[in-house]
């Protein structure tokens, strides 16, 4: 049954926890590499997702998977978490966490840029907007402050937050053509990504030497359960009960700006006021992107203003 309040107050939920990610992963890097990071969250969230499946009677659409599923997962899984979460977190341990969440909310605009390739999509006048918002987004944070910030901003680390906008945007073209239940295919995701990482650990030094008590274990953990498993089920089911999706999904522009408060009284860094802008810039970007108008209507609807003035 729909109920928009219900809806709203789960949004709402799914914004806060996932606001409070990013100082999780600054805290678990304090000791963790990004592979220990991402092998520790990874097992938790397969172990939710596995729980998932199992309490909701979709053991045996989970067990009977094809050979072009299981190739399908394989390539989700190899791009996330394998791939995505090695790169962002790689990102995270080189540059501030409000610098790295920033850089990497450009995705949507990096997804409209490969749908046409991929999809066969054409570039509307609305792309090249976000584009030019968010390069101006992207220069504003990388400032840190002002000119003299660019010296402190890792550029290896924000190429690498750009990077992971760019892996995310290509999971999310490929996982949107898998029909599966989403808890199935995320089980399998895992599955499949574990062995990526497991592969990987091969050629990581002492990949496997780590402390399972401490902070950075249990921010590990937290990062598991909540950026990767619960808040993402929280979210769907938010907008299962939602009435009006586009109002529900809109809440989620919130969790940048709720995030630089756990990351400056959690982690104590100072927030430069262009973060703020920058941010603004690609957010703003982002919204202009959805703008379901064309600009022969929006210039209509304008002279018509004008013509009753």
């Amino acid at each position: 049954m729909k109920n928009q309040k219900t809806a709203i107050l789960l949004a709402l939920l799914a914004v806060l926890l996932w606001s409070t990610v990013a100082t999780a992963f600054k805290l678990s890097l304090k000791e963790f590499t990004p592979f220990q990071l991402i092998f520790v969250a990874s097992v938790v969230s397969l172990v939710f997702f596995i729980s998932l499946v199992l309490l909701s009677g979709k053991s045996k659409e989970f067990c009977s998977v094809s050979a072009g599923q299981l190739g399908a997962s394989a390539i989700q899984g190899f791009l996330n978490p394998f791939l995505y979460y090695l790169i962002l977190f790689k990102a995270y341990a080189l540059n501030p966490a409000q610098v790295t969440q920033a850089l990497n909310m450009v995705w949507p605009v990096t997804l409209a840029l490969l749908s046409v390739p991929l999809l066969g999509q054409k570039l509307s006048w609305k792309n090249f907007v976000a584009i030019g918002f968010s390069f101006a987004g992207v220069v504003f944070i990388a400032s840190q402050g002002g000119w003299h910030g660019f010296v402190r901003t890792n550029l290896a680390g924000a190429l690498l937050a750009l990077a992971s906008s760019l892996i995310w945007s290509f999971y999310w073209i490929f996982s949107a053509r898998d029909k599966r239940d989403r808890m199935v295919v995320l089980a399998w995701n895992f599955i499949f990504g574990l062995v990526f990482l497991l592969g990987y650990a091969v050629f990581e030094p002492a990949a496997f030497h780590f402390r399972f008590t401490g902070q950075a274990f249990w921010a590990a953990l937290y990062v598991g359960l909540f950026e990767l498993g619960v808040t993402y089920v929280i979210w769907i089911y938010a907008l299962h009960k939602s009435e009006n999706n586009a109002v529900t999904g809109n809440f989620v522009f919130l969790f940048p700006f709720i995030s630089l408060l756990f990351i400056h009284f959690i982690l104590h860094e100072t927030i430069y006021a262009t973060t703020f802008v920058g941010l603004s810039f690609i957010l703003l970007g982002i919204l202009i992107q959805q703008i379901r108008l064309p600009l022969s209507r929006i210039g209509q609807l304008f002279r018509q203003r004008n013509s009753h003035s």
